[in-house]
């Protein structure tokens, strides 16, 4: 799977809102996936930094993709737990957060998913998540 095809099926599966982030996807692999949320006035709160929801929006949605690069093709998976740690405010032109796909059986996935700022390479938040496969 290429980075284009990951764009397409982020195109093609993912709700209207998510869409509205702006991620781009940079890498995919077996078992990882790279996106890019570009920071804008919409996504702000209060001191100029990006607002958590948006970053968990980010982890979520590239954990999925990175699923879809272990399996092939994408999983209509849902998230039955999401534990985000926000670790500094996110600033700067763009958050990288890079999934992966720790473990994934018959019923479950497991990944984590790492936020850092663009321009700094800081981390922002770390988060785990638990999919469950359809």
């Amino acid at each position: 799977m290429t980075p284009a095809d990951a764009q397409t099926l982020l195109a093609d599966h993912f709700a209207p809102w998510v869409l509205d982030l702006n991620l781009s996807v940079a890498e995919i692999g077996e078992s990882h996936a790279l996106t890019r949320l570009p920071l804008t006035p919409r996504l702000a709160r209060v001191g100029g930094i990006v607002c958590g929801q948006a970053l968990a929006a980010q982890a979520d949605t590239t954990m999925i993709l990175a699923l879809a690069g272990y399996v092939g093709d994408f999983v209509p998976a849902g998230t039955v737990t999401l534990d985000t740690q926000f670790l500094r405010p996110g600033s700067g032109t763009a958050i990288l957060c890079h999934a992966t796909i720790i473990r994934a059986g018959k019923t479950l996935a497991f990944a984590r998913a790492d936020l850092r700022a663009e321009e700094s390479g800081k981390p922002v938040a770390t988060v785990t998540a638990t999919l469950a496969l359809p």
